[in-house]
């Protein structure tokens, strides 16, 4: 275990460094006797050892932020605005070093790792200023009813491995700023950044104000159940987010769940074609497709279809493929070995199902050649059938098919 900050406000942007993981339980940097390693998407190589947290390490994380929350809740609100903003700023300070990371884990290009480090700290400097009025409902001489706006405690945070920074902060700044005491659970596919956020914030706020904990497929669970945790907030897939609810439903837990979608865009006749069917390549493969409102589907007018469907090829074939450090590339690798396979199952279903391709339709390299990770070029299903398993399922990956969509003539 290596001590860290006594969590008083920095004047200053702690060092950081990318290269040791640990948890942060109560303001301290905490080791693990088993560790576990991560995986570079891009090249398949090791990335640096992470914590895997124990049932004892779930609940002194917990008994922590129990008795950091209600000290929490006390402090103004301007000093705990004031304290977000602070760790905005020392984010800002660090955004290469975080978004080279990024990179490294998740796989996206460098410019989207750096645009996802600018939108996360855009996220907390205006969570920064949220308002929390005393709203008079009622007044009378025999009463007065005022509506305030008062913390729940303990708040539990489970980020998913598509935007890791921007979503952990999307829930970092509003669960600290509102009062509570905040438990942070990165992905087991891309835990880096989160880990290193976390430790980035102790400069910032009270120890066990908000802590992170990596681990196994045990750790969701151990921490959706705990009973002295009063809300999650997750953001994943449907099937998990449907656990997670199983889960907190045992103990009454407030949640929020941000789950998956399978997004249409549908075309106008009036519509500029060679403006618009280059946006719709770019918003359904931004990412690799990685995103839950990532359009997936594109519905077109009949009377434009053939050419729209060609415009939309051209613009994909356009976006270049391969390692997320190399100049120009749109789209890096699908992420991890589990989401590989489910794309690449959807690959596989063009043959048996006699899908028509307007593109793609392989597992392939990636554009630069070199065979290693789990890349797969973008791919255009043509007009499949309804009921079809790529238009009813939400692939999540960089194809066409899953991305994109289909364009279907109506």
């Amino acid at each position: 275990m290596a001590a860290h900050t006594n969590g008083n406000v920095s004047t200053s942007t702690p060092d950081l460094t990318f290269d040791e993981f640990f948890n942060v339980i109560n303001g301290h940097l905490v080791g693990t006797h088993e560790t576990r390693r991560g995986i570079n998407p891009s090249t398949l190589e090791d990335l640096p050892d992470v914590p895997v947290a124990t049932k004892e390490d779930v609940d002194d994380a917990v008994q922590a932020a129990r008795e950091a929350a209600d000290k929490w809740a006390e402090t103004p609100l301007t000093q705990r605005q004031d304290a977000v903003t602070r760790f905005a700023d020392a984010l800002r300070s660090l955004k290469d070093d975080f978004a080279k990371m990024l990179v490294r884990e998740q796989g996206k290009p460098l410019m989207f790792a750096r645009a996802e480090v600018d939108n996360a700290v855009t996220w907390l400097d205006q969570h920064a200023k949220l308002p929390f009025p005393e709203d008079i409902v009622e007044e009378t001489d025999e009463k007065q009813v005022v509506t305030r706006y008062t913390p729940l405690g303990v708040a539990l945070a489970i980020v998913p491995w598509n935007y890791p920074i921007m979503l952990a902060c999307g829930k970092i700044g509003p669960a600290l700023v509102s009062g509570n005491a905040l438990i942070v659970k990165p992905s087991p596919f891309t835990p880096y950044c989160g880990l290193k956020l976390v430790e980035l914030a102790q400069a910032f706020f009270p120890p066990g104000v908000i802590q992170v904990l990596s681990g196994n497929d045990n750790l969701g669970p151990w921490l959706t159940a705990h009973p002295l945790i009063d809300k999650v907030s997750f953001t994943g897939s449907t099937a998990t987010g449907k656990r997670v609810m199983e889960s907190c439903s045992k103990t009454l837990k407030r949640v929020t769940l941000e789950l998956g979608g399978n997004d249409p865009a549908v075309v106008c006749s009036s519509v500029n074609i060679a403006e618009t069917a280059p946006k719709i390549a770019q918003m359904a493969l931004l990412n690799s497709g990685q995103i839950c409102i990532a359009i997936k589907r594109v519905y077109v007018h009949s009377s434009i279809y053939e050419e729209f469907l060609a415009e939309v090829v051209k613009a994909a074939q356009s976006l270049l493929v391969g390692d997320g450090f190399e100049q120009n590339v749109y789209m890096g690798p699908i992420q991890n070995a589990m989401q590989y396979e489910r794309v690449t199952g959807f690959m596989k279903d063009i043959e048996k199902e006699k899908w028509k391709v307007a593109m793609g339709g392989e597992v392939s390299k990636s554009s630069n050649g070199r065979g290693k990770g789990y890349f797969i070029n973008p791919t255009v299903i043509d007009n499949p059938p309804d009921e079809s398993r790529i238009v009813v399922e939400e692939p999540f990956g960089p194809s066409f098919a899953s991305a994109c969509g289909y364009c279907v003539s109506r």
